[in-house]
């Protein structure tokens, strides 16, 4: 066993105090949060513009600061990219993570305070396991390591002060000494750019390591397992790894991905905790491994507001505090956060699925859904439609992307879906049917257009060979990290990209 590991157990385990307390005290603790950054930052630039030294209550921060997005803010970031400071966070800054979101040519580079890293990523890293352990005390993970599949980083040359990364890659590097100690593989290969090299060293150096847990995107993490097997030999990792027992995971929905991993971990002591982690900050985690959502995480150095979808779009746009959001509906995620990103739109949709405590599962992108003829499906929709299809088929399914088909003088719409099996024992044509009748359970919009085909008629579905949205995204230069493929688009641009690698 580790040496260090009573002791971070121990810490852990204390961490729950703090995780009740937030629970038990919502309101007032994102009031805390709020009062604390607004405070913070009410000498930077922004500060001075917007008045927060002035500013008294939540309802007067919201009517004298505008909410953004990342091309309003995108002026400050780049003058804090160039070397100046006190901006819109009033510590130094000199990493970012680099971000697309979505797999278009812009970046993002989200800027990283100490603040940030402490207070919100790390700390939020290590309530996640303070909470495991509060559901299995027993547990012996902390004997072993964790294999981490993070991305990659580079020296940004816009200043010699600056960095940037993928947000896996940044906080690799600014890891304390104890998390190097309890990681694998070396940083070196952790760290690579090109990730089939990446992938093929990732897999040898660590099948010598009592690996207990891992951390990464569940499309990586299987490419990894993969490549483990053909290595080694063995018929399942357990045979490789036989003490791991939990994979933490998150960047996109696991449901595709599940039977896959119950496949190459064959075990009922094998745990899946899914986790709500991006650039911008760490926002929230399950707490318990039998239900599909997941806690908020409320003192992590954020003051959440939320919008409803329908005010997406408007000038002055209105969001709700915690105390005015209700349940099963979809709120797009505002953050005001302690590395200066302020009233600032993630492009999220959230849905509260609780509120003692308030508990939430991601359900898209405000820009990644299909709503072509009123049918509002959303990427939560065709997930569930997706498993539901490959529980009832035997399938599995890599990836998938889909897009409108539009009408026209002869036939009328449809939608139109590339994907990816790993696995298709039947027919498509009978996985599609049984996809389309998920997807209309799922959503009655949908069903009522798919009535007597009057608006949408049956989905088309093409097969993608194996690997081909992976060769798209490499061709891109998109391989690897937190580069995901958009799953809807309510354009057709994506979906026509991508149509060429279908045929091999």
């Amino acid at each position: 066993m580790s040496l260090i590991s009573p002791a971070l157990k121990g810490y852990m385990l204390l961490r729950n105090s703090a995780i009740d307390n937030f629970m038990l005290n919502p309101i007032d603790t994102q009031k805390q949060v709020f009062n604390h950054i607004v405070g913070s930052a009410q000498f930077t630039e922004y500060g001075k513009k917007y008045g927060f030294e002035h500013i008294n209550g939540i309802s007067e921060f919201k009517k004298h600061v505008p909410v953004n997005d990342y091309d309003s803010l995108k002026p400050y970031i780049e003058r804090i990219l160039q070397g100046e400071q006190n901006l819109l966070w009033p510590s130094h800054i000199s990493w970012f993570a680099k971000s697309s979101g979505t797999t278009s040519d812009k970046s993002k580079f989200i800027p990283i305070s100490k603040e940030s890293l402490d207070d919100n990523h790390f700390k939020a890293g290590k309530d996640v396991f303070a909470m495991y352990l509060r559901q299995f005390p027993q547990s012996n993970f902390m004997s072993g390591k964790c294999l981490v599949i993070g991305g990659s980083h580079q020296i940004n040359q816009l200043s010699a002060d600056s960095f940037y990364g993928d947000l896996s890659a940044v906080m690799l590097q600014n890891l304390p000494l104890y998390g190097h100690m309890v990681r694998t593989p070396d940083l070196s290969i952790a760290l690579m750019a090109e990730w089939e090299e990446k992938i093929e060293k990732m897999a040898r150096t660590t099948i010598q390591e009592n690996v207990t847990y891992i951390a990464g995107v569940p499309t990586w993490t299987i490419v990894l397992i993969k490549r483990i097997l053909e290595i080694s030999g063995a018929k399942n990792l357990l045979d490789v790894w036989p003490n791991l027992e939990v994979y933490v995971h998150g960047g996109v929905s696991f449901k595709p991905y599940r039977r896959q991993f119950e496949e190459y971990i064959p075990s009922a002591q094998m745990h899946y905790v899914e986790t709500y982690n991006a650039s911008e900050g760490f926002f929230a985690a399950q707490d318990d491994v039998e239900r599909d959502d997941m806690l908020l995480f409320l003192n992590h150095g954020i003051y959440y507001e939320f919008m409803p979808l329908e005010e997406y779009g408007k000038e002055q746009p209105e969001t709700l505090s915690l105390r005015e959001v209700e349940l099963h509906k979809n709120y797009a995620l505002v953050l005001n956060t302690n590395g200066g990103l302020w009233r600032y739109i993630v492009g999220d949709t959230i849905q509260f699925t609780s509120a003692n405590p308030y508990r939430i599962k991601v359900t898209g992108r405000l820009k990644h859904f299909i709503n072509a003829f009123g049918e509002e499906v959303i990427v939560d929709n065709t997930d569930n439609a997706i498993a539901e299809a490959c529980r009832l088929t035997g399938a599995i399914v890599n990836d998938y992307t889909a897009a409108p088909v539009y009408m026209t003088g002869a036939s009328n719409g449809a939608h139109e879906w590339i994907i990816e099996f790993e696995h298709l024992p039947c027919a498509l044509e009978v996985f599609t049917e049984k996809m389309d009748k998920a997807l209309q359970a799922i959503n009655s919009d949908y069903e009522a257009k798919r009535q007597k085909d009057i608006a949408l008629r049956m989905p088309i579905v093409h097969r993608m060979p194996l690997n081909g949205f992976n060769r798209w995204l490499k061709d891109k230069g998109k391989l690897g990290g937190q580069h995901k493929v958009p799953r809807l688009c309510n354009e057709r641009k994506y979906l026509e990209e991508i149509m060429p690698y279908t045929k091999g």
